[in-house]
């Protein structure tokens, strides 16, 4: 079959397909279609010369780029299965998952490519790593060398493995754990691109977080694969985010809460200052979006485009709500569209009547193949079709999938089940937060109590008094917290997931049960 990229380039070679501006002064550079392919051919072809082979492991690691985007082409027409790192990482993580992922060749920024020779001596099943973004370290290729001695044709390939992805979880529990993925399934794929109102050969998408995490890359992947460019921000800033969607007029993106926040909470002249009139679809996803920062972002940015999904990158995405439901189902991450279900079953295995929290189960063709190098595997019912990563939600009577906790944060409090996102979603409407975690800590007497974690807002000051009146107005006296602290930070993976269990931690560390 012709390669997706080929076949692109050979129809509108001049289309653009790749903007890097990082709005720094200097000019964006803009890359066509027909010049994607050929330097991408080029690595590909180089990275045979270094010894690769279909169904090797390929790390890559650096903030988003034209390199970085290239080599997840040159990736998939060789056949080789690409393992994002994430390039925040210290030497010790970057070491796990390139030993653990099997990989045989590194493709690394400059900027951490020391961090990569610290460890080299620590990688025997690497051959080569290619250093891109400035010189090479000795003992590395140099990128712009390895292309300019490489055949610009399309790669060969035989069939001696698979290609694909492997990303590696965020590890919020222990060593992150690689989940690998060699294939998709087009039926569902495009059910989802319906929902959102995919426009093919017309979407502009901007990277607002780093495509070594699974939601961006998973949509600058469809973006390439249906004809669209990717405006590359190499890190988030919400000023430069703003200025990008505006200068290039960015139809699609897809961010994490804390991103938006930062969005909604600029200075209202820069808000003023914005223009995201061409957006149709901002694709909100890693955690849960509060219901507060919804209507920040309507009254701010705009009513029409705000999608919020649920999903995993085990499993894939699988509910999506529309603009027009956001508001009017508050506390829901959507329906199951296409031929993805749900299912909610009880602690007895027995599936839940609408309305009562259980453990979410789903069936879909977009789930991983499996983890890499561990027996641990998703839970899963009887006919191992249905498959959970451990969520607690219900099922309305409109058939809207509302999740009310990782099940291992719930908290049990005198026998009582309180879920810590809904008390979040409360305190997250305050004025003065920026960020809040909820969790349980010991207490003698009920288990376990509920604590609150809190982020000031920039500029804000939290009254802690008033925090507690104003849960005690929203929110039932069993599930307000007892104890509060504040905090200039809280723990989030780069993807924006919360670190809860850092936080936990503190307070259980000394104690001989633990939850």
């Amino acid at each position: 079959m012709t390669d997706s990229l080929t076949a692109l380039a050979d129809a509108n070679p001049h289309a653009p397909a790749v903007v890097v501006d990082a709005t720094g002064g200097g000019r964006p550079s803009a890359t066509d279609y027909g010049t994607l392919e050929v330097t991408a051919n080029r690595l590909a072809n180089g990275l045979t010369s270094l010894g690769a082979r279909p169904g090797d492991r390929v790390v890559w690691c650096g903030p988003n780029s034209l390199e970085v985007v290239t080599t997840l082409h040159a990736a998939r027409k060789q056949g080789l299965v690409a393992v994002p790192l994430s390039y925040r990482f210290t030497a010790e993580e970057m070491a796990y998952v390139v030993d653990n992922s099997d990989a045989t060749t590194v493709v690394v920024d400059a900027e951490q490519a020391p961090l990569v020779a610290e460890i080299r001596d620590r990688l025997p099943k690497v051959r080569e790593v290619v250093t891109f973004g400035g010189p090479a370290l000795p003992g590395f290729v140099a990128y712009d060398d390895l292309l300019a001695h490489s055949a610009e044709t399309p790669p060969t390939v035989e069939a001696d493995g698979p290609g694909g992805s492997m990303i590696y979880t965020s590890g919020t529990t222990g060593n992150p754990k690689g989940a690998l993925r060699t294939g998709s399934d087009a039926e569902t794929v495009s059910a989802m691109l319906a929902a959102l109102g995919w426009k093919v050969g017309e979407e502009v998408y901007l990277t607002t977080g780093p495509l070594y995490h699974s939601g961006p890359l998973m949509f600058a992947t469809i973006t390439h694969s249906t004809g669209g460019c990717i405006v590359c921000l190499p890190k988030f800033d919400p000023a430069a985010w703003l200025h990008l969607v505006k200068e290039h007029r960015v139809t699609n993106t897809f961010s994490a809460p804390t991103q938006l926040k930062r969005i909604v909470s600029l200075p209202p002249g820069e808000l003023a200052r914005a223009d995201l009139s061409s957006m149709r679809i901002l694709v909100a996803n890693a955690a849960p979006v509060p219901y507060a920062l919804k209507e920040e972002v309507f009254a701010k940015l705009g009513d029409h485009f705000l999608f919020e999904i649920y999903g995993s990158t085990e499993l894939g995405v699988v509910t999506i709500l529309p603009p027009a439901d956001q508001l009017r189902k508050p506390g829901s991450c959507g329906r199951p569209y296409g031929p993805i279900e749900v299912r909610i079953v009880d602690d007895d295995g027995t599936e839940a009547p609408t309305g009562t929290p259980g453990e979410l189960f789903i069936r879909t063709r977009l789930a991983m193949d499996g983890y890499h190098r561990t027996e641990e595997r998703l839970s899963q019912l009887a006919d191992d079709d249905w498959k959970s990563v451990g969520d607690v939600a219900y099922v309305d009577d409109e058939g809207f999938v509302h999740i009310c906790d990782r099940k291992r944060d719930m908290i049990i409090s005198g026998g009582v089940n309180i879920y810590p996102a809904e008390i979040e979603a409360v305190l997250h409407a305050h004025p003065s937060v920026m960020d809040v975690a909820v969790f349980g800590i010991p207490d003698d007497e009920w288990g376990e109590a509920v604590h609150a974690v809190l982020q000031a807002r920039a500029g804000h000051t939290i009254d802690l008094d008033d925090v507690a009146a104003f849960a005690a107005e929203r929110l039932a006296s069993f599930k307000r917290p007892r104890t509060y602290e504040v905090r200039d930070e809280l723990p989030r993976t780069e993807s924006g997931k919360l670190l809860k269990r850092l936080l936990r931690d503190e307070h259980w560390r000394d104690r001989d049960q633990k939850v």
